[in-house]
Parts: structure tokens; sequence; C-alpha cells
């Protein structure tokens, strides 16, 4: 089996340090965390503990494009000349970043907009996204599922963000943010672009969870995941936040995502108002999809009580 380095970078996430993974023997980093002369530092003295060099690395595989993970990539892709590859859902806010990046905003404001979030938080949140020190534009290889990637197998596994990609190799299962140990991904407000994302997510869930006998997984915080078992709550998590979601429409003539997700999550501030409003639309959508409630026409998305939530297998 392929020899696996794990490598820690960088601090201050919710979800922890990023996990950063050196295939020593292969010339693949995977994820190499975030921007930042701390965590540049901290991967490369990782990999030179592993018995490399930088120029070592021959490919740089990113399962999706925010910065925690993209950080570095621009970085260690010149430093050792090698190929950055990601899913061609995500490489364009990497590839194309400040295109990508004014593009996103706008997407993220309609989005909020569309949610119910009032016009002063709207533009506060807008405000607020710092930049990433990124260049304007990166050579990024993007592919698709199934496509061979370094010597692996790329798997999209969208939900998280709409290009969210595992790579599997030779009995390893690089996962990303699509599991973690001890937090539940954001879906919704991570990436505004996804129609139904919790449904896309907890598809790719289930993708993963085929493999569970087959290969080691490796989450892209934290160094293990306990299978089955953490699959297993973040579908509970879900399935009971999608109850309580359920529950506050009914509670109301016409509910919108803010609506929802001020009275799930109380006053939201900053970047939380994106991850809670988006949450909340998320699910509203999933019961959508799903006949449990159904979406008024017009420019915001109002939700009326069709019938009670029941979690699959009830």
């Amino acid at each position: 089996m392929t020899r696996v380095v794990g490598i820690t970078v960088g601090t201050g996430s919710p979800e922890g340090a990023n996990s950063a993974y050196l295939l020593p023997e292969r010339g693949v980093v995977v994820d190499p965390g975030p921007p930042g002369d701390e965590a540049w530092s901290a991967l490369g003295e990782g990999i030179r503990a592993a018995g490399c060099e930088l120029d070592a690395v021959d490919h740089v595989v990113v399962t999706h494009w925010h910065a925690d993970h993209t950080g570095l990539a621009p970085r260690l892709a010149r430093a050792a000349d090698a190929t950055i590859h990601m899913h061609a859902r995500d490489a364009p806010l990497l590839a194309s970043y400040e295109q990508a990046r004014a593009e996103r905003l706008e997407r993220d404001a309609a989005a909020l907009r569309r949610w119910g979030v009032p016009e002063a938080t709207v533009e506060a949140v807008i405000e607020g996204d710092t930049p990433s020190p990124f260049p304007a534009e990166t050579a990024v290889e993007s592919h698709v599922d199934g496509d061979e990637v370094a010597g692996g197998r790329l798997l999209h596994t969208p939900g998280h963000t709409a290009g969210h990609a595992a790579l599997a190799f030779d009995g390893h299962l690089f996962v990303g943010d699509c599991l973690l140990p001890t937090y539940t991904p954001n879906v919704g407000g991570s990436d505004t672009r996804l129609a139904n994302p919790l449904g896309a997510y907890l598809a790719s869930v289930t993708r993963l969870e085929r493999r569970i006998e087959e290969c080691e997984f490796h989450p892209g915080h934290g160094e293990t995941l306990a299978l089955p078992d953490r699959i297993d709550r973040i579908r509970a998590h879900h399935e009971e936040r999608t109850r309580r979601v359920s529950e506050r429409v009914a509670t109301r003539e016409r509910a919108t995502p803010w609506d929802v997700a001020s009275d799930l999550f109380g006053e939201l501030r900053g970047l939380h108002v994106k991850f809670g409003a988006g949450e909340a639309a998320a699910h509203l959508a999933y019961l959508r999809e799903e006949g449990y409630v159904a979406e008024a026409d017009g420019e915001v998305a109002v939700y009326e009580h069709r019938r009670p939530y029941e979690a699959s297998g009830e």
C-alpha cells in the first residue's frame, strides 16, 4: 500500500487545524493547507521530515476551493514546479481567482437576498468578505468525475462545494471536508451555486460509504474517522435539523430561510449569516424536493408547510 504522511498545517478553522497529506513515493500532496508563512513552514517541515524535498512534489491535488485547502497550492506549485489538480466545478475559483471571486460575491449577495436576509446585513457580509492572498490567475488542471489524477482516481463529492472531490489512491481515500471527525460540514452557505446542496451532500456521503471496506479514509481536518459511526452521526444530525426546519415552517404561515435561520440559531453576524441562512435554505430546498414544503413564486424564497417530515427509514 502507498505510504501516506499526514502533516498538520494552519490553525483557526472551526474544524481545527488542516490536514495535508504527502504521498512521498508518488510525489503527491493533497490539500496543502491555508495561506501564510506559518502554514508554509509547517508544510515544508513535514515534507522534509518524510525524507523529501519540495522539488520531489509533482502533483498538488485540492479537494475543494475553500482557502484553508487551496491556500498554499499556488506557492507549492511554484516552488516545486508541480501541477495543481481540482474538479472542474471548483477549479475556476483558484485558476481565475480575481474574476471568480467578484462573481462569487455577486452570487452570494443575490443568494442572501433571495433567502430573505435584510439588505443592511447582506451589505455587511459582502463588505466583510476579505480576499485571500492568491494570484489573479493560477494554472490549474481541471478534471471530472472518474478522471485519473496523479495515479489516483477523482470522485466528485458535491455538497459542501459544487466541485468538492475525493481522491481514491491505492487503498486510501482522501475525503477533504465531505467527512470530518467532529464537525458536520456546512451545506448551502459554504457554496451558493447548488440548487439542492443537502441532497447532493447526502448522496456524496453514501458514495463514500460504499468504500469503507476497501479504503482507509483521510479527512481534511483531524487525523482519523470513526467509521461507520461518524457517517451515522452525520445522517442523524441532518435528519434532526431537517425535522426542526420543517417544524419551524409549520408554525408560520409563510417562512423565508432567514426566518427559519433566526428561529434556529438566534442572532447571526458576519460569516455566520451566510452559513446559518444557507443551512436553512439547504434544508428547505431538500424538503421542497421531497414534497414536504412548497415554494411560492417571487424574488424572495418563501415556503409553506405541506406535510410533516418523515425521516428516512420511518
